[in-house]
């Protein structure tokens, strides 16, 4: 208990001590730079009085030095520069999931994955490798897409050549002559029916997006399984095969798949599998 009260009276002292050497010491002054020593120190940093522009060429002018604007082109097109910076932003937060949705991101990695898996070769190769082959391939197979979309939707809308609208349906329209073709007809029929679109044509341009991506997503998957079940089964034979022979020899109690696994390496190697995998994966979307 004598400890505590001598603990309080330090602190409380340490406390008059700090008030007293604050009131002692003299008040400090924040003042302009006398840029012109006319002996001046009450100067402005800014060139003329904040809020002043006119129009676009005043904003981008270096005028106030204590407020932030931002400008992107000028200010040209419809929509405000501050307000295009942030949907970009939220763009780029999204662009994972449309990145997995919208290209062929799906269907490769899935496709990859299956490989690695048949030769059971567990972590070889690693995650971050795999995910960097198919994002680099998507890129690869994107890239006409994405250039299309740049030279028909964003150059026009940073000219202020289209409105925001028609910047989207033309930066959607080359989507859409994407999907399309790698999307099965029974899986946007299926979609449409439960959207309530009875009265489809069957004309790919009547299909809404909301209808198309789904559909989209469900043929990758189709197709993505369907490819790694044909790469199953060259190394499942091999896996029969040794475990009948491992069988036959009485040796029960040793795992196939130790035994099995440099053989379909070595198998794997002479077919040049990476090569036939890859090649032929990137041939599907053309």
């Amino acid at each position: 208990m004598k400890k505590r009260t001598i603990s309080k009276k330090l602190i409380l002292l340490c406390l008059l001590l700090a008030a007293g050497i604050l009131c002692i010491m003299s008040p400090l002054r924040a003042h302009a730079t006398d840029s012109d020593n006319d002996g001046d120190t009450d100067e402005r940093t800014y060139a003329e009085e904040p809020g002043d522009a006119e129009d676009s060429g005043d904003v981008a002018a270096p005028n106030v030095g204590n407020t932030v604007t931002i400008a992107l082109n000028n200010g040209n097109g419809s929509v405000n520069g501050a307000l295009q910076i942030v949907l970009i932003l939220t763009a780029i937060s999204l662009l994972p999931f449309l990145l997995l949705t919208l290209t062929s991101f799906t269907r490769i990695i899935i496709v990859l994955h299956f490989t690695r898996q048949a030769l059971n070769t567990q972590t070889a190769p690693p995650n971050m490798v795999l995910l960097g082959i198919a994002l680099f391939l998507t890129i690869y197979i994107m890239s006409p897409v994405f250039g299309q979309i740049y030279n028909d939707a964003v150059v026009p809308l940073n000219n202020g050549e289209i409105e925001t609208m028609e910047a989207f349906e033309a930066g959607v329209k080359p989507l859409r002559e994407y999907m399309y073709p790698q999307t099965e007809v029974k899986d946007v029929s299926v979609f449409m029916q439960i959207a309530g679109y009875e009265d489809w044509s069957g004309e790919p341009d009547d299909v809404p997006l909301q209808v198309l991506i789904p559909s989209y997503v469900m043929s990758e998957l189709r197709t993505a399984f369907i490819i790694g079940f044909l790469i199953y089964v060259p190394f499942l034979i091999i896996d029969m095969v040794v475990s009948s022979v491992l069988m036959s020899m009485g040796m029960m109690m040793l795992p196939p798949t130790t035994i099995s696994m440099p053989f379909k390496i070595l198998l794997f190697v002479l077919a040049d599998g990476w090569n036939l995998i890859i090649v032929n994966l990137v041939k599907t979307f053309y």
